[in-house]
Parts: C-alpha cells; structure tokens; sequence
C-alpha cells in the first residue's frame, strides 16, 4: 500500500534532520580526537635480517609475518605495516563491522525500512554488505599461487562467489621459517581455518549471550567470597583492637595472639584485593579479544605480590646485616670508658634512621621494578626517559627544601650532632630529643609539648649531654656586706660534703670546682662553682647543691642579695 505525500515527505525532513546532526557529530570527533594507525599496536621487533610482526585473532597471537629490513628505499612493506593489514583482512570473517555512528544506524534504519523499504543484506550500517558472516564451519582457507613463487591464502564463504584474500606468504616470510612458501601456506592455512572458525562462533549471539551468563555466576560466586573475607577483615580488626585494649592480656600467649590475629587480617585484606583484581579481569574477559587482557591484569597483581617479597626479603636481610655490623661498631674494645654511654645512644639513633632509609629505599627499588613491569615501559624512546629526568630534575627544584632537609639529617647522624635522648637548645627551644627522622627532629619540652624541628634549620644548635654535661652556680651575695671568706669557706665545705656523698658521688665525673668570685656589680657579689656529670644529670645535681649551700648560709646569717628584677616598659 503507497503511503501518503505528506507522510514520506515528513519522513524525508526527518531523516534530512538526522543525517546532518550525525554529519556534524563525526566532523566533530575527527577534528577533536586524534587518529591513531591500527598498526601502532602491534609490537614488531627483529629476528636476524627480518623485521618481524604478529598477527593477532581475537587478541592472541596465531601468526608471525616478516619482511626484510629497508634502512633508506620503501620497496618493501614492513612487517608491522603488513601485520595490521593482514588482522583488518582476518577481522571482516568474524568482527561485524562498525563503519557508521549510532546516528547514521538510525538514519539508514528510517531510510530504508520506512521510506524506501531496500532489502536487509543491502544495508551498509546493520547488514553484511561484503557477504562475509556466516556459519562458522562453512568458512574455508585455501591456498593459491601468487606472483613471483608465492602463495595468497584466501577465504571460501558460501554467499561469497569471490574468494576474500586474506594475506600473501612471501619468500621473506618462507626464509625465516625455513620452508618453502607452498609448504608455510599449508600450515598457516590450518592455523587460520582453526583460529577463525573458533572467532566465528565466538562471536555469534548466542556465545556471546553464555559468555555473559557465566561471566555474572562467576562474578556473584567472587562477590560472595569478596563480601565474606571483607566481613572476616572487619571482625579481626575489632577483635585485635579488643586484644590491644585489654591490659591483662601482656603475656607471651598474648604476644602470640596478637601476632597472630595481625597476620590473618592481612591474609584476609590481600584476598578481598585479589577477589576485586579477579572480578575485573573477568569482566573484561567477558569481551570478544580481551582475554589477554584479562589475564595480564590477574597476573599483574601476582607479579606486583612477588616482586614485593623478594624486596621485603631483601630489606629484611640488609637490616640484619646493618644491624649486625652496628653491634660490631658498639662493641668496640678500643672505645674509651667515659664514651661507652655515647656509644650506645649513637646505637640506638642509627639503627633507628638506618632502618628507616632501608625501608625507604626498598620502597624506592619497588616502584621501580613495579613501573619497570608495565606494559609498554621498557619499549618508551630514549626521548620519553629523557622528559622523564627533566620531570624529576623539575620536581627536585620544587622540593628542594625536603631535599635539604634530607641531607642534613645524614649530616647530623653521620657526625653526631646529637642522638635520641639529649637535650639540646635549638633558636631558643630547649627540649629532649624523642626522634632523629629523616626530614625532621621532634622535641619534648618541659612543658610536654613536641616541637618538630625540620633538620636543616638545626644548625644553631647546643648540646647539653653529648657525653658529659656541666652546669655552672652562680650564688649571689649582697654587695654592702659579703663575708666573703667566710662564704667561700662555707661553699667549699659544702661542695666536698657533696661530692663525698653515696647518693652524688656516682654522678659526678669530677670533683666540683669552687672558682671564688666570678664576677662583682653594683647589685651582687657572684660565687661560680662548676659541677661535671654524667650527661643529663647536671641539673638534678645543680638543684640538691643549691639547697645545700643556700641552707648552710642562711643556718650561719649570711644574706643572699636581693635582686630586683627589671620593671617591664
């Protein structure tokens, strides 16, 4: 039955509509997207004198083309160039297609099925135009004899009356193998009807449709799992937290529980990350020709895990010999008695950094290896390295305050500055040292706050306890009356009293000096009496000193001088 005038001619402007709204989609995207040759992803190398390629169906390799290498004259087609070619051929037996946008499938749908009515098979965008799908088994490879003694493969389809070429085997191709080329075309062309036939069905609906099936059971079975570890992860980590928290709980089977209930946890987060790696792979497998892909991201997390150990393994074996050989060094016999102290301060802060810079590089030496792994790494151009270093001599330039800082503190535990345990003075803050990072050095003040100190701002800096320590009395007597002798008389007898004592006797490194009079102004008259200790006990000595040589004045009437402070402007 005709369809009305208007009917088409609305049709007509609507198709019209279509056609140029699809028009300018795909002017668009080829003005905006680059075009990339579908022979950049082949990977070609050499073998001898022959640039060689594969030729992939449906990702995997089935082929190996070669061609003789060409250094200045383009006689010869290269072996990567020939290698694309030969996969678009292969693609048209098994790949439908996608020559139009989904406009333009639209607008061919409208064209020919409501306004003009054309036949099914002659439609460009949702037909088969070269005739070329089909039953997979009534595809047939023969071979042909082609110019020059080579041999053309072509494909026999039963609604084809014209054999598709699919590719020539040339003397090159006969050479490298070490055949003839008649006999090379007898077992490409198996390989070919096998591999081919196998991507025909493949690709057909009702695979497809069962790939998907058993794709989702597999993905419900690791989602299942995924969710199940994940809820043993949780149910560790709270019952380590109750573990932790339980202050009875301090004995060796405790330890061990502990120990334990950490590894499982790990154990556990591992195989929710590999259960997430395993249920993408497999999506992606679910794709036609991306199986190889697939399986490079299951075998990518597997490498990265063994890489991983042998790094730890390695960090954990420099560590013992590192610590090792510190024990070594600690227990030097020509090491001084007075510095024996020292000795095991320094110990302690290098085996502390030292272990921290072999994590650190160990770190280092695992992103390398693990980036060194990826595909497509190692074939990168001597210019992308080289953009790479003038990346990382860039980045240096912005952080180049973390680099100094860096080097300072190699500085500073290389020739001892100072080490955990000292205190130290550094713009003004005084405090204990708790930490020698790296970058940084943290601080505990009087106050119990903790200063963090970037090392390369420690370079006035005072140590109080590198291995001895001192401190200096200042008593003050009143200018108009001093009895100086009898003060002096009296300090120096308290001062042997205190140095003849059980309790101080072991923390004095010497006998305390009583140097008389340090100083006179018109507010005092200043005794200075110098007291050497074991480091970090000048202060305690200096306070229970004081209070000797302060009760002993005021018991036999000697006033101490009043001084009065500044008033504040």
């Amino acid at each position: 039955m005709p369809k009305p005038r208007w009917i088409r001619r609305w049709l007509a402007a609507l198709l019209a509509l279509v056609v140029s709204l699809s028009a300018a989609q795909a002017v668009a995207q080829s003005a905006t997207e680059p075009q990339t040759p579908q022979a950049d992803r082949h990977l070609s190398g050499t073998a001898g004198s022959y640039d060689v390629a594969a030729v992939r169906i449906l990702g995997i390799p089935a082929l190996v083309v070669a061609s003789p290498q060409v250094h200045q004259s383009g006689a010869v087609v290269e072996a990567q160039r020939r290698a694309a070619v030969i996969e678009g051929n292969l693609r048209l037996l098994y790949a439908p297609q996608a020559l139009c946008t989904d406009s333009e499938l639209l607008s061919e749908e409208l064209l020919e099925g409501v306004v003009l009515g054309g036949p099914k098979q002659q439609r460009l965008c949702s037909g088969d135009p070269w005739a070329v799908q089909g039953d997979a088994d009534q595809l047939l490879i023969e071979a042909q004899p082609g110019p020059a003694g080579s041999v053309v493969l072509q494909a026999r389809l039963p609604d084809r009356p014209v054999p598709l070429p699919l590719l020539t085997v040339t003397a090159a191709d006969g050479a490298l193998y070490g055949l003839q080329p008649a006999q090379l075309a007898e077992q490409w062309r198996e390989v070919l009807q096998r591999r081919l036939r196998h991507a025909r069905r493949t690709m057909q609906p009702e695979q497809l449709n069962l790939r998907w099936k058993a794709a989702l059971v597999v993905e419900l079975l690791l989602l299942a799992t995924s969710v199940a570890c994940f809820k043993l992860w949780t149910l560790l980590r709270h019952r380590l937290r109750d573990v932790q928290q339980n202050a009875g709980d301090s004995t060796a089977h405790g330890g061990g529980r502990r120990f334990r209930m950490l590894w499982m946890s790990r154990i556990a987060l591992v195989l929710v990350l590999l259960q997430g790696v395993a249920m993408v792979a497999i999506a992606v497998a679910v794709i036609p020709g991306q199986v190889p892909l697939a399986l490079e991201l299951i075998l990518q997390p597997l490498e990265v895990l063994s890489k991983t150990a042998a790094v730890a393994a390695g960090v954990v074996a420099l560590r013992w010999l590192y610590r090792l050989l510190l024990r070594q060094w600690r227990s030097n016999p020509n090491v001084p008695a007075e510095q024996l102290a020292r000795r095991q301060q320094r110990y302690d802060n290098l085996l502390q950094a030292g272990q921290r810079l072999l994590n650190l590089g160990g770190l280092i030496v695992l992103l390398i290896l693990v980036i060194s792994g990826l595909p497509g790494i190692g074939a990168m151009s001597l210019s992308t390295w080289l953009a790479g270093g003038a990346l990382l001599g860039a980045l240096a330039f912005v952080f180049q305050g973390l680099l100094r800082d860096f080097v300072a503190g190699l500085v500073i535990l290389l020739e001892d500055h100072y080490a955990v345990g000292d205190w130290v003075d550094v713009d003004g803050l005084g405090g204990t040292v708790e930490d020698v990072g790296v970058l940084a050095t943290s601080l505990r003040c009087l106050d119990q706050r903790v200063v963090v100190i970037p090392n390369s701002r420690c370079d006035r800096l005072v140590n109080h306890t590198r291995i001895r320590s001192g401190v200096e009395l200042v008593i003050p007597l009143p200018p108009s009356n001093p009895q100086l002798e009898k003060a002096l008389a009296l300090v120096a007898q308290e001062v042997k009293t205190f140095s003849v004592d059980d309790q101080w006797q072991g923390v004095l490194l010497e006998q305390p000096n009583v140097r008389g009079v340090k100083r006179v102004t018109p507010v005092a008259v200043e005794l200075s009496v110098l007291l050497t200790t074991h480091a970090g006990d000048q202060w305690a000595a200096e306070r229970a000193l004081l209070r000797r040589i302060v009760a002993r004045l005021e018991q036999e009437g000697i006033a101490m001088a009043q001084v009065q402070s500044m008033p504040v402007l």
